[in-house]
């Protein structure tokens, strides 16, 4: 639906939800209200489709999980030890060579870890896309 009318996806989450027989996606999209009120009248269209909310800017708590695999020397390892402890993120794996790191948090904090390690060697990183609910 959204590629054939050309939307584009800024993120993609889709997850069980409490109802196993259910689940919830979540779509980030931006653009005008014009838009995004296509958007909504076009996924309330589709038939397995139960409920569409529209979260606008401050309407919602939402967070992003991103975990990042980083090469890692004995110089480099206090400095990113460093940078997690400031931003609360977890290393939930090390190895001699690297270490893997959870972190959670709004697109702003995302942003801000992310950029701090421009000048680590980043091996691989995995992120969720997007998580909301309604305040």
């Amino acid at each position: 639906m959204f590629s054939g009318r050309g939307f584009n996806i800024d993120t993609l989450n889709v997850a069980p939800t409490h109802d196993p027989e259910m689940s919830r996606i979540t779509v980030v999209v931006r653009g005008d209200e014009t838009v995004l009120d296509q958007i909504i009248k076009q996924l309330r269209k589709l038939i397995n489709v139960v409920e569409v909310v529209d979260f606008r800017e401050g309407q919602s708590v939402d967070r992003e999980l991103v975990l990042v695999k980083l090469a890692v020397d004995s110089r480099s390892r206090g400095e990113l030890i460093q940078i997690c402890d400031i931003f609360r993120a977890k290393i939930i794996n090390v190895a001699s060579d690297s270490l893997v790191v959870e972190i959670t948090g709004d697109d702003g904090k995302i942003s801000a870890f992310l950029g701090l390690l421009e000048g680590f060697h980043i091996v691989d990183m995995a992120r969720t896309g997007r998580l909301a609910l309604k305040r």
